[in-house]
């Protein structure tokens, strides 16, 4: 199935029933008068998160969603039945906003949850609603009032705990295929991965008792990434909901050293970061060289000069020899564990 993070459809709230005019002729009732019934209210549109679905694939067949209209009231007083909402399944992370305005209408982030996004119109009054003392016998109803009708911009943002972020061939895919069940494709060719792809991070790879975390292999930015270039913000808009930051630096000897110093590649990705959403950068982040087991020995010296300038900490690891695999995988545990005390901290005091 393709990666679909982006989709446009059009929905419409089903249409209130018409109100009915009518008037009782029974036996053995004196006193007939008005007896037509409301109209029964049409259906909304509903998004609900579903953690089953990773695209927004399956929207795009058909883009057109319609809620049940309600029926029209009847006599005897009786009202119109009402119609269906219509449940549209989204992945966990899904923004929406109107194409039309781009105005943000809300994002569903947490199983089943529901967000509304063209509400059904209301049901028209029967006759009998107008009944009064002055005017015994109306003829007057009300029409069903239509549903809210518009085009909706999809985006979805995909939720993991750790972003992993570095320049093409970087060695993401690599480590993501390790440390987790996730198969990506590995070639030696830049854009290799061309879309994000998640895993989870369990045993073996953790204690059996500590809890599982969502990594996520995105793809690898240029210089420039920021304005659109190579994948651009296609790829840059999926680390804005990651809580921790994973930053790969190729430590493989290069055919072009001076070209490739460490300190380029890292400024070359914090930029883009910056460029995009400053907040990017002040989120917890590990240096990680990658490679290890071919590392050039003046590139593992500049790492780690360079992590020490910015204040991060920097690690090594080689994902084919198995090599600093445990020693990062209780780094970023621990990362996401303070994140999450944090939290739970704010969350008491608003309390």
């Amino acid at each position: 199935m393709h990666f679909i993070d982006e989709a446009v459809i059009d929905v419409l709230g089903g249409a209130g029933g018409n109100g009915c005019m009518a008037f009782r002729r029974e036996k053995f009732v004196p006193h007939g008068g008005p007896s037509g019934g409301d109209g029964g209210h049409g259906g909304s549109v509903v998004l609900v998160g579903s953690s089953g679905l990773g695209t927004l694939y399956r929207l795009t067949f058909p883009a057109n969603y319609h809620a049940e209209r309600g029926r029209h009231g009847e006599g005897s007083n009786k009202t119109g039945r009402s119609g269906g909402d219509l449940l549209i399944p989204v992945p966990l992370g899904t923004e929406v906003h109107d194409a039309e305005s781009g105005e943000a209408l809300g994002e569903v982030v947490r199983e089943d949850e529901r967000l509304v996004v063209a509400r059904g119109g209301g049901g028209g009054r029967g006759n009998a609603r107008f009944k009064s003392a002055r005017q015994r016998a109306p003829r007057r109803t009300e029409p069903g009032r239509p549903g809210e009708q518009k085009r909706l911009r999809l985006e979805l943002k995909l939720l993991a705990d750790v972003g992993v972020v570095g320049l093409p061939n970087a060695g993401k895919s690599t480590l993501i295929s390790v440390l987790t069940a996730a198969r990506p494709k590995i070639a030696d060719y830049p854009f290799t991965t061309l879309a994000p792809q998640l895993g989870v991070v369990g045993p073996p790879a953790l204690p059996v008792e500590a809890e599982p975390f969502v990594i996520a292999d995105l793809p690898g930015l240029i210089a420039g990434a920021a304005r659109g270039a190579g994948l651009g913000t296609r790829f840059l808009r999926h680390v804005e909901r990651c809580r921790v930051l994973l930053h790969l630096v190729d430590l493989g000897p290069h055919p072009d050293a001076a070209a490739s110093r460490v300190g380029e590649a890292v400024e070359t990705i914090s930029a883009e970061l910056a460029a995009f959403d400053e907040d990017l950068l002040r989120r917890p982040r590990i240096l990680c060289g990658s490679k290890l087991d071919i590392a050039d020995e003046e590139r593992r010296r500049e790492l780690h000069q360079v992590a020490a300038n910015a204040g991060l900490e920097a690690l090594e690891i080689s994902a084919v020899a198995g090599a600093g695999l445990a020693p990062l995988v209780r780094e970023l545990r621990k990362l996401l564990e303070v994140g999450e005390a944090a939290d739970d901290g704010t969350s008491g005091a608003r309390r």
